[in-house]
């Protein structure tokens, strides 16, 4: 078929083609242009509608735990703990009267009889009383008491001696009564911890 048309129309329809297509891309790029916003903005509400909705579920939380009374829960155990540690404290002085009259049955002189026992809790610390023959068995029982092999007491002090005379002798065979005051070491395993520790007092 020949074309008998004129050159300059024929540019014309060439020309007109190109725009047509033109027009198709300029359209086609606005569209994806507008679909990349689109998507833009529904992912900025998206992200906004998420963090609106953790930061509800966060005052939720804070709100429930508040409610919930934790810090006087945290009282409580702080309460707890520091009753725990006084039990510990008086534990440690806790002493084991029976395996201790044992003990000191075995280094009481035969000279001495054993009258009384006192406690002191805070000096960590026994007051013995006992009826003794005269000075030197009270003497003895004093330097048996404080004997370092014993590993009972670190150190004992007489605090009295008296000694009666005539008819206000109770016991004429044990006339003096003495009383001293010896300190318990730190290690001797008549505190209720320390028999504990090492599994009970043979």
């Amino acid at each position: 078929m020949i074309n008998l048309l004129p050159p300059q129309l024929k540019s014309d329809y060439r020309y007109a083609r190109y725009n047509h297509r033109l027009f198709h891309w300029i359209i086609a790029f606005i569209l994806a242009t507008a679909g990349v916003v689109l998507m833009a903005i529904g992912g900025l509400i998206a992200m906004n509608n998420s963090i609106d909705r953790y930061n509800a579920q966060l005052a939720s939380t804070q709100a429930h735990l508040t409610s919930q009374s934790f810090a006087d829960t945290e009282k409580q155990v702080a309460a707890i703990s520091n009753n725990l540690k006084l039990m510990v404290q008086v534990l440690s002085k806790e002493i084991l009267f029976s395996k201790l009259l044992n003990r000191l049955g075995t280094i009481t002189p035969a000279n001495v009889i054993l009258t009384n026992l006192s406690i002191s809790q805070n000096q960590s610390a026994i007051d013995i009383t006992a009826q003794t023959t005269g000075y030197n068995a009270a003497t003895q029982l004093q330097v048996n008491l404080a004997d370092p092999s014993n590993q009972i007491f670190s150190k004992a002090d007489i605090v009295s001696i008296s000694c009666a005379t005539g008819s206000t002798i109770a016991n004429p065979a044990y006339p003096c009564t003495a009383t001293i005051r010896a300190q318990f070491t730190s290690s001797n395993p008549f505190l209720f911890i320390n028999s504990a520790k090492s599994g009970g007092i043979s």
